[in-house]
């Protein structure tokens, strides 16, 4: 199934799809194999993996962190994408959404990493610091292995780089909800309302929010604001990351995953 397939699934239901992001490696490999696990059976419609790297320009300190240590820990790329078809041949069909920074693609060889991911069960693939302009050999690759190159807009992105990516998008548009990386906050701002109708002018895919999402409050307004559905990586972690064993946290994570998720209900109240 392809990912807007899936989304729109999930919406036709009467919800928002949520997608919960955990990066690979902290503090184990075997503790990242179970918080996927429970995003998928909690609630987290599709799930985004990321590949930890050296310099994660897009992410805040939380997410930092966790690529410092998880690289500490010997991470690789191929540790990720092993994860990823354990995950698979478990017969779970949550679709996975692999994140990287684009020297991971381009030392592995861009079409080798498209095939290996496609190879693994990969459905879409986001890189933060590849501009638009620059897309088109990966763009290629991942077309050709039948995987979804997933583009983020701000609202610092201008109407003409809207139209462009509107143009080359084909499963939905990842709307990053502020000027800054990634990090749990505690409100929606107006001007997150503003850019999701600024991109719906541009674009009939859906449309995933995220980038301080936290709670179920936050999923509740942004799915009324006509989000499709969520995102949300550091409020998992922080979870984890304040427990004195990661492994019982994974309660609490459930219960996070299922209250983010019940925010996006189309007819969740306040």
């Amino acid at each position: 199934m392809k990912l807007i397939d899936e989304i729109k699934r999930v919406n036709d239901a009467g919800s928002g799809v949520h997608m919960p992001h955990i990066y690979v490696g902290d503090p184990s490999i075997e503790f990242t194999e179970a918080i996927i696990e429970t995003f998928a059976i909690n609630g987290g419609d599709i799930i985004e993996i990321g590949i930890p790297f050296s310099d994660p320009v897009a992410d805040g300190a939380t997410f930092q962190g966790v690529c410092e240590r998880a690289l500490s820990n010997g991470i690789k790329p191929n540790d990720c994408l092993n994860l990823i078809k354990r995950f698979k041949e478990k017969d779970y069909l949550n679709p996975v959404v692999l994140t990287t920074y684009y020297n991971i693609p381009f030392n592995m060889g861009i079409m080798e990493f498209a095939r290996q991911a496609k190879e693994v069960g990969v459905q879409g693939v986001i890189i933060p610091d590849m501009p638009v302009e620059e897309s088109t050999p990966i763009l290629e690759a991942t077309k050709k292995n039948g995987i979804d190159l997933i583009f983020q807009v701000a609202p610092t992105t201008t109407d003409d780089r809207l139209k462009l990516v509107a143009n080359l998008s084909e499963s939905f548009l990842y709307v990053i909800n502020v000027e800054g990386v990634t990090g749990s906050r505690d409100i929606i701002h107006r001007s997150t309302v503003e850019l999701l109708k600024r991109v719906r002018e541009y674009s009939d895919l859906p449309l995933l929010a995220g980038f301080g999402v936290s709670n179920g409050e936050h999923a509740r307004v942004l799915t009324e604001a006509g989000a499709d559905g969520v995102v949300a990586g550091s409020v998992y972690t922080n979870l984890y990351m304040n427990s004195h064993d990661p492994m019982d946290a994974l309660k609490s994570i459930a219960e996070k995953v299922k209250e983010i998720k019940s925010g996006c209900n189309f007819n969740a109240s306040a």
